[in-house]
């Protein structure tokens, strides 16, 4: 993938503490995205996109963990609106993009498929997680708090934040990029 931009993108969704209640799907409650200039290995540019649940509420565990209140989330844009924000503004149908892990990018399928509204992103995803484990020579999957302090990377912002979450992935995702052991 020898692109010049690459999208990292990290979701959080409505969870509950054990089981979801009954009719109410995880759906997605915020976007983070953080653009890489893979050329000059910097982070250009962040965003937090809030989105509306129209299916599910955000549960005290959910705020809990995540710091996202419902009145929050009642303030974002439909999700369908989000998908077409990712596709105009950041070029997610034809840029590449990265998450920790696949729960964000199966999370999308989810619930696009349930919903009718048109995948955002194109097909080229790398699993930066899976990347940061070949690299390291271990099939253990390190969580982002875990691989940033193997790397010696601060984590900055509050983690269960997309925008800083994507944020701290996009650092990770260079810093292998330095080391020659991201995807190209």
């Amino acid at each position: 993938m020898n692109e010049r931009f690459l999208n990292v993108v990290d979701v959080e969704a409505t969870c509950w503490e054990g089981k979801n209640p009954p009719g109410m799907p995880s759906e997605i409650i915020e976007i983070g995205l953080c653009v890489i200039d893979m050329e000059r290995l910097e982070r250009v540019e962040k965003a937090s996109i809030l989105v509306r649940p129209e299916r599910s509420t955000v549960s005290e565990f959910c705020t809990r963990l995540t710091t996202l209140t419902p009145e929050q989330v009642a303030s974002g844009i439909s999700f369908d609106a989000a998908c077409e924000l990712l596709r105009t503004e950041y070029r997610a149908d034809s840029r590449g993009w990265a998450s920790w892990g696949d729960y964000d990018r199966k999370q999308f399928e989810q619930q696009c498929g349930a919903t009718d509204v048109r995948y955002p992103f194109g097909q080229r995803h790398i699993n930066a997680k899976a990347v940061f484990s070949a690299a390291r020579g271990t099939k253990h999957r390190y969580g982002m708090a875990g691989a940033l302090r193997m790397t010696g990377l601060p984590l900055e912002g509050t983690h269960h934040r997309g925008g800083d979450d994507a944020w701290n992935i996009a650092a990770l995702v260079i810093e292998l990029t330095k080391q020659s052991a991201w995807p190209v």
